[in-house]
């Protein structure tokens, strides 16, 4: 199965706290390519309390198998790429998966440990991303199962045994007179 791998950079918006014993929130905020050579939970800018930070760097697979996918993402109008954070704290936080896949990153945002964000793909990324979809996307046609007949005996037909035999039943003659 052909597989691309983009590294890219991830960007993170730490806002200050909205109350006194609030911590702050941790926001996935852009990815890069090429992956910057800064070290890995960096503060980059500080603006009034809110800071960016880059978080580090992770490999955006590119599966064969999801091209349909990630055409989907790309006719949206405003592709998108899928980050997850594990942490609050952005001088400790670290990059769990990029993901170009919306139903992958819909399934990052189930889990409560992660903080998932989509963020705007860049249009290097957009471009590889859409030269691998026309490389190695296959259409593959919906075909409708047809049910197979089956052979069914009289009994079937008529809707089988009954479950329960007369003599099964509460209340019934068998099982009366052995406790005294």
């Amino acid at each position: 199965m052909p597989e691309q791998i983009i590294r890219l950079g991830v960007l993170g918006l730490r806002r200050p706290p909205v109350t006194r014993w609030g911590a702050g929130e941790l926001l996935p905020m852009a990815v890069m390519m090429p992956e910057p050579a800064t070290a890995a939970n960096t503060r980059v800018m500080d603006e009034a309390g809110t800071e960016t930070w880059y978080l580090g760097g992770r490999d955006l697979s590119l599966w064969s198998g999801d091209t349909a996918y990630y055409r989907d993402n790309l006719v949206s109008g405003q592709p998108r790429i899928w980050v997850a954070l594990r942490g609050g704290d952005p001088a400790r936080a670290q990059v769990v998966s990029v993901s170009a896949d919306p139903n992958e990153g819909e399934g990052l945002s189930s889990d409560l440990d992660l903080i998932v964000g989509a963020v705007p793909m860049p249009d290097a990324v957009r471009a590889i991303v859409a030269e691998f979809v026309d490389c190695n996307h296959v259409e593959i046609p919906f075909k409708r199962r047809k049910r197979s007949p089956t052979a069914l005996s009289e009994e079937e037909v008529r809707g089988g045994p009954r479950v329960l035999q007369p003599g099964d039943k509460w209340g019934s003659d068998r099982g009366r007179g052995q406790r005294s």
